[in-house]
């Protein structure tokens, strides 16, 4: 049990990213964060399904954490398909590129993405 909320504690302050993206480097420089939020190179550090489901439980669907702009969501045509939760939850635990790269976690709050509003 103790190991439990361990993992859920990091996982509620944790800031996932890519570290080879401008973007992320950029806004992970002008944030400032403080040690205590984990930094998760989602490249190196693959979500499992229950770091996955836990991010599913703080945003509310599997869409929300699935980028549209990935080069495998293009290459793949999967904007033509009709995908479910399941899909998106499936592809995000396949490979790392579907998933946004920039999630932030803190306590109960989740942000998702690089717009101004944001950030």
């Amino acid at each position: 049990m103790i190991f439990f909320v361990f993992i859920l504690n990091a996982v509620m302050r944790a800031f996932y990213y890519l570290s080879n993206c401008s973007t992320c480097k950029k806004i992970l420089q002008n944030l400032s964060l403080p040690q205590t939020i984990q930094r998760v190179d989602i490249k190196k550090n693959p979500l499992n399904e229950a770091t996955l489901k836990m991010l599913y439980n703080l945003s509310g669907s599997y869409e929300s954490l699935f980028s549209k702009r990935a080069q495998l969501y293009k290459a793949r045509n999967l904007k033509e398909k009709n995908l479910t939760e399941e899909d998106y939850k499936n592809l995000l635990l396949e490979h790392y590129s579907f998933f946004f790269f920039f999630v932030l976690c803190f306590d109960n709050n989740i942000f998702i993405g690089n717009s101004p509003k944001v950030v």
